[in-house]
């Protein structure tokens, strides 16, 4: 059997709202059919019901977002009803897992053309109380917020593996002796770069605003923030002096969805027109739970092997900044990396990390940045939470 090769046609997203802002009165199904929806518009040759499969990337899935919100993103889209849907889930990295799965199938010959993004509502994530083990307790019963971060902890679960995000942030920032000064001017670089960015209309290629709300960039990027205005913000975490992670060098809490066309040579002709970009390979790895942050480290290399390229061969990389100390920690331990190349048009700190999406937008960005240079080998890559890195290589 041969192995196919795999191109992205094109990719969108939404603009990045921030939690409980513009976007937070959609709900992630609409988000998600927005973004699938207007892709198909965007390749008018393409007949929708030559679509094998719709793949999408959810990090919650307790909400609105429940029931396979793939399949409900075709739906609501208007696709036609023999169009497929599935939904995947690797947290934070769950967006580029729906484009590895999809690619895989592309590449194995079970599809010719496949939609793969993701979508998160962190806004509208639900609380939710666990069913009693006996009918009708007495007592009062605990809600859990879905938005983020462990809950409903399996108490086998060693204590270390299951700390808060923001803490596995700080044992890195302690590591690799990441002080608070040096973490806030990475995020201070990455609100400069992303506003630069929108301001040269390199995003207008890609941003696919949702229809009613008045949000035409990413929402979270602060133009005018400073390394004074950032040195005024508490620690988030630890608060025993010794904390450097605050919520300006950190991700926000965001909604947001993205998508992209993959095809092989076949479907190619018939979309009628020139690839972005063509897959080359991908790695998934695992780390301590509690150093999810370093992820990445293992997972690029991997990649990058497999792919038969070194660092010495990237013309772009896209490293989601979950926290300016897990991706500071990153780039320490890739020496051999030109760190110029990481994030050329802002980050997640700047730009949001609405979960299930960010994969998806990181492979996007860097399907457009190789599409406009020409020619170049790009690196999309995200830490996951409970201890994951993931990590895909795109060429053109």
């Amino acid at each position: 059997m041969s192995i196919r090769d795999v191109y992205i046609v094109d990719a969108v997203r939404t603009p990045i709202g921030r939690f409980g802002g513009a976007l937070s009165s959609v709900r992630p199904d609409d988000l998600a059919a927005h973004v699938v929806r207007s892709l198909v518009d965007r390749t008018p040759d393409l007949d929708p019901a030559r679509i094998d499969d719709v793949v999408l990337g959810d990090a919650n899935g307790a909400g609105e977002d429940n029931r396979d919100v793939a399949r409900m993103a075709v739906l609501l889209a208007g696709l036609p009803v023999s169009v497929p849907g599935v939904t995947v889930n690797r947290l934070c990295g769950s967006g580029l897992e729906a484009v590895i799965q999809a690619a895989r199938a592309v590449a194995l010959g079970d599809a010719s053309v496949v939609v793969a993004g993701g979508v998160e509502s962190m806004s509208r994530a639900p609380w939710v109380l666990q069913k009693p083990e006996r009918a009708f307790p007495a007592g009062h019963q605990q809600l859990h917020s879905t938005t983020l971060g462990w809950r409903m902890t399996n108490p086998r679960m060693p204590a270390e593996w299951s700390v808060p995000l923001g803490e596995g942030a700080e044992l890195i920032a302690d590591k690799h002796a990441l002080g608070r000064e040096r973490q806030d001017a990475f995020a201070l670089a990455s609100h400069r770069k992303a506003a630069a960015a929108w301001a040269a209309g390199l995003y207008d290629g890609e941003v696919v605003p949702y229809d009613g709300v008045e949000l035409t960039r990413d929402e979270c990027i602060r133009d005018t923030t400073s390394m004074e205005a950032l040195a005024k913000l508490k620690p988030s975490f630890r608060a025993d002096g010794t904390g450097t992670v605050t919520a300006g060098n950190a991700s926000p809490l965001n909604d947001g969805a993205a998508a992209l066309l993959l095809v092989d040579e076949a479907g190619l002709r018939e979309t009628g027109r020139e690839p972005l970009a063509r897959i080359r390979a991908s790695a998934v790895t695992g780390v301590e739970p509690q150093l999810f942050g370093l992820g990445p480290v293992e997972a690029v290399r991997r990649a990058l092997d497999k792919a038969g390229r070194t660092f010495a061969d990237l013309s772009t990389f896209e490293l989601n900044e979950a926290f300016a100390a897990q991706s500071l920690g990153c780039l320490a331990e890739w020496p051999e990396l030109d760190p110029a190349l990481v994030n050329p048009r802002g980050g997640a700190i700047a730009i949001g990390h609405p979960l299930g999406a960010s994969g998806a937008r990181l492979a996007g960005s860097v399907a457009h940045q190789l599409a406009a240079a020409g020619s170049g080998t790009g690196l999309a890559a995200l830490c996951i939470g409970v201890g994951q890195g993931l990590a895909l290589v795109l060429e053109r």
